[in-house]
């Protein structure tokens, strides 16, 4: 038994990007910044930024793309997910993911929370939104082969 969590706050990186698969399942990816400071031994301020690559699915993905714009604040839930393609060339590229299953909008105008379904839980997990939750649906879709990725 395992656990595959992640919980991550930061700032779109750009805008999302909303693809649909060729069954219409949607999907939208965009990048997250999460910036760590601390003071070095000197008491020098310090700053490292990590990406983080998002995938997310369903209504919450019509959500994010609605609601989401570059810059904006967000804290998200889900799980990490590697996969790998040969590229044009033949190069074998890999890629780590996360598969956000919740999203919550933090700040700025329109501020509230799109929450995605978790296996476990039919029901949604926080509503201080004003608009519609998603309906539930898994966070990869048993329909959905890789190969049918639009990325």
């Amino acid at each position: 038994m395992g656990i595959n969590k992640a919980i991550l706050v930061g700032n779109l990186g750009k805008d999302p990007e909303l693809k649909y698969t060729p069954g219409g399942q949607p999907v939208a990816t965009f990048s997250l910044a999460t910036t760590e400071r601390w003071a070095d031994k000197n008491g020098q301020r310090q700053e490292k930024t990590e990406w983080h690559n998002i995938v997310v699915w369903g209504k919450l993905a019509e959500l994010c793309n609605q609601y989401l714009k570059k810059g904006r604040t967000v804290y998200l839930e889900g799980r990490i997910t590697s996969r790998s393609w040969d590229d044009k060339d033949g190069n074998k590229k890999y890629r780590t993911e996360i598969v956000a299953q919740s999203v919550e909008f933090i700040g700025g105008a329109g501020a509230g929370s799109a929450t995605g379904m978790n296996e476990a839980d039919p029901g949604p997990q926080s509503h201080s939104s004003g608009f519609d939750m998603p309906q539930p649906m898994p966070s990869m879709p048993g329909n959905v082969a890789e190969d049918d990725l639009p990325f």
